[in-house]
């Protein structure tokens, strides 16, 4: 045998071997999206990406809308307010995700997310529109959200089995992103040309589709005995205390919502209105933090990270870029260029976040839990809001967005701190691995 021939030979199986690899790191890379071809689940990735560009019509849709009927930032705060009022009753719909079928309790909300946007739509398109109305159908659209708010991250562990639901987690933070992509990127051509009122009416009809595609999901019920309602609100609140990481993460995750509240849905707006690009940039900039969380959900389906708590605990901080850029007069476009990086980290933080928590409570008590890492954070959000529309009219939305900066950066850095010094407490321990059914006083992978 030639000395030739054996070079070729070697080389030949080089290319073959390096093929395979190319293949299967391909596979790899796109074996989540192969739940797309799963019609159990495919609906619910359909649902949210309507749902959810219609997401984006209604952000700018109700800021403009009120500012343009002449109410101001003070008016804004209080629609908004009152829009948020009703989380206070995530508990007990979290209650309700735990005992019904979970796709109707989504289907309801969408209908009534449907009803409550469409007659906003008319108010604002006929100039009849008092605030007390403005308020009325706010809080209306506020009841559907903490009805959909809890059931949306229990509802893949119904569809979806093991390490599956990393990969569906992510794909509807995705489908999650496109959609508000459109949303956003339309919704600003469509209330500069159109006004506000087309872009509310329009969120109103996606919300009706996004409803009947839901209705042709099909999950179990849970719960088959009758509880008392706070019998089984008691059982939850001890699932949630019971492992200390969720809940000290739990407390950042309410202090950086409060912060981003304050300068997504008051500073930021009130701050474009006022010379610096006005909708059509504000969108541009909220379409390209939805690009960042595009990409960090592409990310979080494949990136399992050995300390997963101390991780996702971490991700946040991204957060205070833009308002640190807004607080010092950045121009609008490089906003937009840094609003990507908070996009992204905020996706992977929802990949990381709602797969251990799925893997970690078991399933007729995980909407339950769900429900009470949010409602500290919406508790609070009718004050924040109240505060914050007078706090920007009476500082400007420059030192208020600075403030909201501070406090992410802090509330973060205190939350890894005393998360760091917890696992180096239990650091005798043996890691628990992700898919472990509970960790109890030790967060996923020793953290």
């Amino acid at each position: 045998m030639s000395p030739l021939f054996l070079v070729k030979s070697k080389e030949r199986k080089r290319c073959i071997y390096s093929s395979a690899g190319y293949r299967s790191a391909v596979l790899k890379l796109l074996s989540p999206l192969a739940l797309f071809k799963d019609p159990d689940i495919a609906p619910l990735f359909i649902a949210r990406l309507v749902s959810s560009a219609g997401v984006g019509f209604g952000e700018l849709a109700l800021a403009w809308g009120v500012l343009g009927l002449g109410y101001g930032p003070g008016g804004l705060s209080l629609v908004l307010a009152c829009n948020s009022l009703p989380a206070l009753l995530i508990i007990f719909t979290g209650v309700a995700g735990d005992r019904f079928r979970r796709h109707h309790i989504l289907v309801a909300a969408e209908a009534i997310t449907c009803v409550a946007w469409l007659a906003l739509g008319i108010c604002i398109l006929t100039k009849q529109a008092p605030l007390p109305l403005l308020c009325t159908l706010g809080f209306l659209s506020g009841i559907a959200t903490a009805m959909f708010l809890p059931t949306i991250r229990g509802i893949v562990a119904d569809l979806v089995a093991g390490d599956g639901r990393l990969g569906g987690n992510a794909i509807i933070n995705q489908t999650e992103s496109i959609g508000l992509l459109i949303g956003l990127a339309s919704s600003g051509m469509v209330v500069t040309a159109l006004g506000p009122g087309w872009a509310a009416s329009t969120r109103g009809i996606l919300c009706a589709v996004s409803a009947l595609l839901l209705g042709r999901l099909r999950t179990p019920r849970w719960q088959q005995a009758r509880r008392g309602v706070l019998r089984d609100l008691r059982i939850g609140w001890h699932e949630f205390t019971a492992h200390r990481w969720v809940w000290i993460m739990t407390l950042q995750y309410t202090v950086v919502i409060i912060a981003m509240v304050c300068y997504d849905s008051i500073a930021g707006p009130v701050y474009m209105a006022h010379g610096h690009g006005g909708a059509r940039a504000w969108g541009i900039v909220s379409a390209c933090e939805y690009t960042g969380a595009l990409v960090g959900a592409f990310i979080g389906a494949r990136w399992k990270p050995s300390r997963l708590i101390l991780t996702a605990a971490a991700l946040p901080a991204a957060g205070a870029i833009p308002m640190l850029l807004m607080g010092v007069e950045t121009p609008w476009i490089l906003l937009a260029g840094a609003a990507v990086l908070p996009g992204a980290c905020e996706a992977i933080y929802y990949v990381l976040w709602t797969t251990a928590l799925q893997d970690t409570f078991a399933p007729d008590v995980l909407v339950r839990v769900n429900s009470w890492n949010i409602i500290a954070s919406y508790a609070l959000m009718p004050v924040t809001l109240l505060t914050a529309g007078p706090l920007v009219e009476r500082l400007g939305p420059q030192p208020t967005v600075l403030c909201a900066s501070v406090i992410t950066v802090l509330a973060t850095g205190c939350s890894l701190l005393i998360l760091h010094l917890q696992a180096v407490s239990s650091s005798t321990r043996a890691a628990l691995p992700l898919s472990a059914p509970a960790y109890v006083d030790s967060p996923p992978h020793g953290d």
